[in-house]
Formats: C-alpha cells, sequence, structure tokens
C-alpha cells in the first residue's frame, strides 16, 4: 500500500503553486489600483449618470448579503491555486486579467453612479460595509466586476466539484449574484452587462478547444466580407433601438453583442469563433454569447426542413439531412457534422465534428477533411453527414466523399447522384469550384476512401 502511494505520487504532477502566487501578486496590484484610479475619474466628473429602472425601488436592502458580497475576494485567490497544471492556470489568470482590462476600460468610457441612499448599519457587517466603502465609491457600475468575476470564477470551481460540493457552489454563488443588488451596490443594468463581459472573458481564453484568435486571418472570400457587412449592420440596428427606444429595449444589447461577433467570425475568426468541440456541443462561453443567433438558426434550421425533416439515403449507407434532434441519430452508426453554429446533441464517441461557416462555400481543404471523416466511418455502418439544413454545406461533404472515394468520376455526376437523392440541394458555383480543385488534388490510397468497387 505504502508503495503503491509513493508510486502514485511520483506520477502526480505538482500543482503550480508558486507560479500561481507570482500570478496573485500581479493581479491583486492591478485589481486594486485600476479599480480605484477608474472610481477616482469618474468622481472628479460632474454628472455622472445613473441607469435604474423604477421596479429597483422595491429591491430590499439585505445587511447580511455583504458576505457573500465580500466572499468573491477569497474565491478570487483560490481560483489560481486549485488550477492543476501551468496551463490551467494561466488561462485562469488571463481570464481574469482579461476581466479587469474589459471592466476598467467601460468605466472609464461610460462612468455611471449608483443612485440609491444605503440604510445605515451596525455590528459586524456595518464595519464590513466600512471597509468596503473604503475604497469602493458608488461608480464603476455597468458591467459590474462582481459579476464578471462571477462567471470566471463559477467556470473555474465547477470543473473541479462534483455531487453535493457542485451544488453548494451554485447556491452560494447565486448569492453572490443577488448580493450585488440587496447590498446597493449595483443596479440591475450592471447585472447583464457583467454576464456578457464574463462570457466574453471565457470565450477569449477557452479551454478544450484553441482560443478563436489563434487563427484569425482576414477573409479573402467575397461572400463572408457580404454577411459579415450583414451580421453587423443587424448588430448596429439592435444597439440603435436599445439606445432610441431604452427600458426593456435594453435588452436589445445581447442580440447586437451576439450579431457583432458573428460578423467577426465571418471576416476574421472563421468557424473556430463559434467554439464548436469534439464533443459536438459549443463551449458554454459560446452558447451564452451567441444565444439570440443561435436561437434564430435553430428556428431557421427547423422552418426550411418541416416539410423534409428526415435524412435521406445517398449511396452505400452514407445518409443526408439536418442536424438530428435529441432521439433522432439512433440509427446511424456515426455523424460526421459540418455545421459551426449549432450543437449536436447526443452525439457519440465515433462522431466526427468538422465545422464549416453557413452560407459560404467550404474550402477544398475542408471538404478533403469531412471526405475523409466519412470515408473512415462509412466502413463501419451507416452514416448521417449534417449540416443546419442538410442542403448545402453537408451535400458539398458528401460531393467530396463521393469524388474522393471514386464512387463519382466527375463533380457533375457527383452533384448528379446527390439531387437524386434530395433535389432541393444548393451547390453553387463556389461550391462546384471548391470540388473541381479538390478532385484536382493528389487523392489518399482508395481503401482509406473507403473507395467503392463494383
Amino acid at each position: 500500500m505504502t508503495a503503491a502511494l509513493a508510486s502514485a505520487a511520483a506520477v502526480a504532477p505538482r500543482r503550480p503553486w508558486g507560479r500561481a502566487a507570482l500570478w496573485l501578486l500581479v493581479l491583486g496590484p492591478l485589481f486594486f489600483a485600476s479599480y480605484g484610479y477608474a472610481n477616482a475619474l469618474a468622481a472628479a466628473r460632474a454628472g455622472v449618470p445613473s441607469i435604474a429602472f423604477g421596479w429597483e425601488s422595491a429591491i430590499p436592502f439585505w445587511a447580511w448579503t455583504i458576505v457573500p458580497y465580500w466572499s468573491i475576494d477569497l474565491f478570487y485567490g483560490i481560483s489560481l491555486f486549485v488550477c492543476r497544471d501551468r496551463r490551467e492556470l494561466d488561462t485562469q489568470a488571463l481570464r481574469l486579467l482579461t476581466a479587469q482590462v474589459v471592466a476598467v476600460s467601460c468605466f472609464l468610457l461610460w462612468p455611471l453612479r449608483y443612485s440609491f441612499v444605503r440604510p445605515h448599519t451596525d455590528g459586524v457587517f456595518g464595519w464590513l460595509f466600512d471597509v468596503l466603502l473604503g475604497f469602493d465609491k458608488p461608480f464603476n457600475q455597468a458591467p459590474s466586476l462582481h459579476i464578471v468575476l462571477l462567471i470566471v470564477l463559477w467556470v473555474r470551481f465547477v470543473h473541479h466539484l462534483r455531487g453535493a460540493w457542485r451544488w453548494l457552489l451554485h447556491g452560494w454563488f447565486a448569492l453572490i449574484g443577488v448580493s450585488v443588488l440587496t447590498t446597493f451596490q449595483h443596479h440591475f443594468i450592471d447585472i447583464p452587462t457583467g454576464l456578457l463581459a464574463g462570457w466574453l472573458c471565457v470565450w477569449l481564453w477557452p479551454e478544450r478547444i484553441r482560443a478563436p484568435w489563434r487563427e484569425a486571418a482576414l477573409t479573402r472570400d467575397p461572400r463572408r466580407w457580404a454577411l459579415a457587412a450583414a451580421y453587423l449592420a443587424g448588430a448596429a440596428l439592435c444597439a440603435w433601438a436599445a439606445g432610441a427606444l431604452g427600458g426593456w429595449a435594453l435588452w436589445l444589447w445581447w442580440p447586437a453583442a451576439s450579431l457583432a461577433l458573428v460578423a467577426l467570425n465571418y471576416a476574421l475568426l472563421g468557424p473556430l469563433g463559434f467554439q464548436k468541440r469534439e464533443d459536438g456541443r459549443l463551449s458554454a462561453a459560446a452558447r451564452w454569447l451567441f444565444a439570440p443567433y443561435l436561437l434564430g438558426a435553430w428556428v431557421n434550421s427547423r422552418l426550411w426542413t418541416r416539410r423534409a425533416p428526415q435524412p435521406v439515403a445517398v449511396l452505400d449507407g452514407v445518409w443526408l439531412g439536418r442536424v438530428p434532434g435529441r432521439g433522432e441519430r439512433a440509427r446511424f452508426a456515426a455523424v460526421v457534422d459540418v455545421c459551426a453554429e449549432l450543437s449536436l446533441p447526443d452525439a457519440g464517441a465515433d462522431d466526427a465534428v468538422r465545422p464549416m461557416l453557413d452560407l459560404v462555400a467550404p474550402t477544398p481543404a475542408q471538404l478533403r477533411d469531412a471526405a475523409e471523416a466519412i470515408a473512415q466511418r462509412q466502413q463501419r455502418g451507416e452514416v448521417l453527414v449534417c449540416c443546419a439544413l442538410g442542403y448545402s454545406r453537408s451535400a458539398a461533404a458528401v460531393a467530396a466523399w463521393l469524388l474522393r472515394s471514386g464512387r463519382a468520376p466527375t463533380v457533375e455526376d457527383a452533384v448528379a447522384i446527390l439531387r437524386r437523392a434530395r433535389p432541393a440541394i444548393v451547390l453553387r458555383e463556389p461550391h462546384l469550384r471548391a470540388l473541381r480543385e479538390l478532385t484536382a488534388a493528389p487523392a489518399s490510397a482508395p481503401v482509406a476512401l473507403g473507395a467503392h468497387k463494383a
């Protein structure tokens, strides 16, 4: 027993506590210095505005919630020391640093003021308020840095806790979120803006997938630029309506941010910006940030395919269809998913995710990767190749497989096979050009591509 424990201890990697301490020595002073600087600048301005809804006057003051409010500082420090390795630690530190930069930048650009009078408090809770007010003035409102950090810290701790401890975490962090209102530190507008900024920090520094900016490159595809401009126009329209109408229309800032990020994906980041993982799901940050767009994309997918929701057989066990819902994929041995923006429910271990942007032609390299994924799985059973509708991206991927495996000698023959199975497929000239470029490239060995045998 002793020998086994010693062996396990020798194999287990040491946590980077020294590096965590160094990060804390950098982030701690930066936090107080930058936060205090933004407060001081706002205090020096005349007529700092406030944004509060009428119903907020009914929010009660609960002095005891100063305890969960203060506790976020403890979680902040501990979050660096729970990291198992250097990569996880650096990711967490960069998220915390980004949270500070984003929030303080907003405080400097559009300072806001808390406008309610806080009741006097005695005892321990009163002392905690006095300590807080020693450096925290009624400025630095939107986004609430407390909420920004709440998201970043919750994402870190939820990966390290299971069972009852995880539920305890959820409950305590919910209290922290409520406390920004019940301690009379923030107005409601600071909460959704804080949530948005918090998920942005997590999205910029993801785990289990490459960061969206690592392969960023301005597109040379005119079609992608046109779509980026359209989404950016939609974002601008939502932002204008939010500013002009005010009130509950301020929620339109969410779709504005979502559409702006979609535009960024089309212009710069590509499908990587949607952060679709190998398990078929978008990252939690992407699901929150892109939620208004994702809802529209899912509804659009179901509306366009409502008359033909079922996949169709193309050839030799390869099927073509839309992204299946829960319980709709049991008949297939594997799924090759080429949709970038929608999650794949019930993804299996043998499924392949090869994300491509909607409404643009895939590149020859993307088609080659998708064709190889289809071939590898087609040899082991029936395969569903899917995108949002099952009309374009997935059809191009199946056409690439038909060509690369020798089942179709020409692009025209591949398209004809697809049209016999699904007449409504949409393969325009850019798709055909990409397929022709693919056929001009050297093919892999026929066996690797599941060559058709007469």
